[in-house]
């Protein structure tokens, strides 16, 4: 609950679209807020995400909680969308474009067949699409496509745009967002988290804090209340097609990468999987397969002309769930570990984290995400 002896009733440290999908309804239930940043809103993981809403493409059969928890965030994200532009002014890109699954040759069909009778088996909807059927759907694919699966509930939107429209609601709600604002530490006082030391010495006082900074932490929590995190390098890659929109309106799934539409001649390819560190530089190596796996199955991409090159770092949680919730320490909330999902995953955890915060009921089904999970056996949190 609110703490008035504070000047703030939270402060989130991150700007990226979980920080400020927390922050903006946080700001909306009346509580005061500050977003602290150290760069540009939205310029770590949410500036290199492609964007897809993909619970269902996504699926994995060792992933059922985190499946449940993806589905639950796309029933969400056509209000959150509406009533986000509403709040802003600003356009997010949402586009319900669906998705294709596709296969290359015998070996990915066989594949493709396995990834159907999964989701059929999770009640997912999927449909076998024939190679003819799939080019109907999307010409541009090319004729040595062998099989597709169409997914039509997952959907896709502009990361970059939707951290704009939540800066712009979240200062229309009442909150604040500091930029160049670097945290370096927690306050603590009488075991409980009082603000946020920032590296130039500045201590920003509040009544609760949230870490919502992507792969990176900030120092002063001990075990058990640390979280242990790991960025996951990953290659992208933003063309456009000068001939304008039309190439593909759906997003293309292909064995090792995808190609996300923009709906306005934008496209972007990607994303590699590299466990190396905090390492983001851009290879040679990695734009070549994605390039080579996007054109052997969509030629024209041939024509799009290279916007940008860039590597960025999901952040990952030992067992690749998000750790969502109050943590061990009295004051001290997280949003971090989202890997592969943080765009898909910041309705729900925006809300869940305001629920947190004012006092409602937890929502069951954010059990496995929850922080305490990480304590070390026998250690009470």
């Amino acid at each position: 609950m609110p703490d008035r002896s504070s000047p703030f009733d939270l402060a989130v440290i991150g700007a990226g679209v979980i920080g400020l999908s927390a922050a903006w309804r946080a700001a909306q239930r009346g509580l005061r807020v500050v977003v602290l940043e150290r760069d540009q809103p939205g310029a770590g993981a949410t500036h290199v995400a492609a964007g897809m809403l993909a619970p269902v493409s996504e699926a994995l059969a060792t992933e059922q909680p985190l499946l449940a928890l993806g589905l639950a965030s796309a029933q969400r994200y056509p209000g959150f969308v509406s009533e986000l532009e509403e709040a802003s002014g600003c356009a997010t890109g949402y586009l319900a474009c669906g998705t294709l699954l596709v296969a290359r040759d015998r070996d990915e069909a066989e594949a493709l067949g396995r990834e159907q009778a999964l989701r059929e088996r999770l009640g997912l909807s999927v449909a076998r699409r024939l190679a003819s059927e799939a080019r109907r759907l999307e010409p541009a694919l090319a004729p040595t496509l062998r099989l597709a699966l169409e997914i039509p509930d997952d959907h896709a939107i502009d990361p970059r745009l939707l951290a704009a429209a939540l800066a712009r609601a979240l200062d229309r709600a009442g909150g604040q967002l500091r930029t160049g604002a670097a945290a370096s530490a927690l306050t603590m006082r009488a075991g409980r988290v009082t603000g946020v030391r920032l590296h130039n010495g500045e201590t920003i006082a509040a009544g609760n804090v949230l870490i919502a900074s992507g792969a990176w932490t900030v120092d002063g929590i001990d075990e058990p209340a640390r979280i242990p995190l790991r960025p996951v390098k990953g290659q992208i890659m933003r063309l456009h097609d000068p001939a304008g929109p039309g190439l593909l309106t759906r997003v293309v799934r292909m064995r090792a990468g995808y190609i996300v539409p923009r709906g306005d001649g934008r496209y972007v390819l990607g994303a590699t999987m590299e466990e190396r560190g905090f390492d983001t530089s851009v290879t040679g190596g990695a734009v070549y397969e994605l390039l080579r796996d996007a054109i052997e199955l969509v030629p024209g991409v041939t024509e799009l002309v290279i916007d940008e090159l860039r590597a960025g770092l999901r952040p990952a949680a030992p067992d690749n769930v998000p750790v969502i919730g109050p943590g061990a320490l009295d004051g001290l909330h997280w949003a971090v570990g989202h890997y592969r999902h943080g765009i898909l995953l910041a309705p729900i955890t925006a809300d869940a984290i305001a629920d947190a915060l004012t006092g409602a009921a937890p929502d069951a089904m954010l059990a496995a995400c929850a922080p305490e999970r990480f304590a070390p056996a026998g250690v009470p949190v």
